[in-house]
C-alpha cells in the first residue's frame, strides 16, 4: 500500500461513517503519514501508516487518552480493546480501517 492509498482509504471510510468528520493530515513524511479523523462526541481517531516498514496503527482518543486501538507494531496485529486500552490482544490477521471504524460505531 502507498501513502496515497492509505489516505484515500481513510477518507473513503470516514465519508461513509455517520460518526466521522473529514480527515486531516497531521504529518506527512517521505515514507509515513498520520491522519486525524474527528469523531462525534469530542473524540478523534489517529491513523498512522509507514510505507517503508508496513507499520499501521489506529487509536480512538478521548480526553487525551486512547480508549481503543489496534496496530501491527512489532510485526503482528493486536488490539487494545475498549475497557482495557493498555492491553495487547493478538489478532488473527490485519484489521482494516473500515473494520476499526465499524467497531467504533458499535460502541458509539
Amino acid at each position: 500500500m502507498t501513502l496515497w492509498e492509505f489516505e484515500q482509504t481513510v477518507a473513503t471510510v470516514a465519508a461513509t461513517s455517520p460518526l466521522c468528520g473529514i480527515p486531516v493530515v497531521r504529518r506527512l513524511m517521505p515514507t509515513s503519514i498520520a491522519l486525524r479523523v474527528p469523531i462525534v462526541g469530542n473524540r478523534f481517531v489517529e491513523a498512522f501508516f509507514n510505507e517503508a516498514t508496513g507499520t499501521t496503527a489506529y487509536a480512538l482518543i478521548q480526553e487525551g487518552r486512547r480508549i481503543f486501538g489496534a496496530d501491527n507494531t512489532g510485526g503482528k496485529w493486536h488490539i487494545h480493546p475498549f475497557g482495557d486500552p493498555e492491553g495487547h490482544y493478538p489478532l488473527a490477521g490485519e484489521l482494516p480501517f473500515a473494520e476499526f471504524i465499524a467497531e467504533v460505531e458499535r460502541h458509539g
